[in-house]
């Protein structure tokens, strides 16, 4: 399957008669499902435990199985902290964010610009906030709400 931009499903609904019509031929590309069931589904392709999520994000565990429970919605920053933790590409990420109604990474944005450079080159989240220090910018916080 292709995947379709936001851009082209917008000029789809834009251009529709037929509501139900658009939302049949479109079921595929859009999103279902809790956050929780997302995250779930992500362990499985990924094949990966929580406990792996959890050293590679650097978050809590209580907070992390919260997370996973659908009993927590995180910050954006800590959903950018599980992304590096499930190891997701770019791609992922923004569709991990999309589920948690985060704003998506925005190139344009110069902190956001050193996220998608280390999520590109698949570096650890430690890696990431270093990269972010040396520009003077925030590290992505991962201690508690």
């Amino acid at each position: 399957m292709i995947e379709k931009s936001t851009d082209e499903l917008r000029h789809e609904i834009k251009t529709a008669t037929d509501i139900e019509d658009y939302l049949k031929k479109n079921k595929e590309h859009l999103l279902r499902g809790s956050l929780s069931e997302h995250l779930h589904l992500l362990l499985s392709q990924k094949s990966l435990r929580r406990a792996d999520v959890i050293r590679g994000s650097l978050l809590g565990r209580a907070y992390v199985y919260r997370i996973f429970a659908g009993e927590k919605i995180p910050s954006r920053d800590k959903m950018i902290a599980l992304a590096f933790g499930l190891r997701l590409s770019e791609e992922e990420t923004i569709r991990l964010l999309k589920f948690s109604g985060s704003r998506e990474l925005y190139a344009r944005d110069e902190r956001d610009a050193l996220i998608l450079f280390a999520l590109q080159r698949h570096m650890t989240i430690m890696d990431a906030n270093e990269l972010l220090l040396d520009h003077g910018l925030a590290i992505l916080n991962t201690t508690k709400d």
